[in-house]
């Protein structure tokens, strides 16, 4: 999913001519969250990552991952078994607050949303 920010810098300076902080700037409070989808070895398309994008400081984009993929098993027909893991919290929750939809994302305290 970080690759996803490198991309999007590249295209943009491919096609005009911005200073890369000014650029990283933009990125980083134009996007709220990245959903990485990958093709798996038994040729699925699986949400691979979830990621927040928490603000840039010090010429980087920081993130943090909120859910990741997890294969548990392979099925006798060789398709991949698993699920999406909650690995952190979201920081940024203004917005579903704002929408009333803040309750349905809440941390469970299980561990996997």
């Amino acid at each position: 999913a970080e690759d996803l920010l490198f991309r999007l810098e590249n295209m943009i300076m491919m096609g005009m001519d911005i200073p890369l902080n000014a650029i990283r700037r933009q990125i980083s409070s134009g996007v709220d969250i990245i959903v990485h989808v990958s093709r798996m070895r038994d040729k699925s398309r699986r949400v691979e990552e979830i990621r927040e994008i928490l603000g840039y400081e010090g010429d980087v984009i920081r993130t943090q991952v909120l859910f990741a993929f997890e294969e548990e098993a392979t099925d006798s027909d060789g398709r991949i078994i698993g699920s999406l893991k909650r690995k952190g919290d979201l920081m940024h929750d203004q917005k579903l607050k704002k929408a009333g939809m803040y309750e349905e994302f809440e941390y469970d305290g299980e561990g996997s949303g």
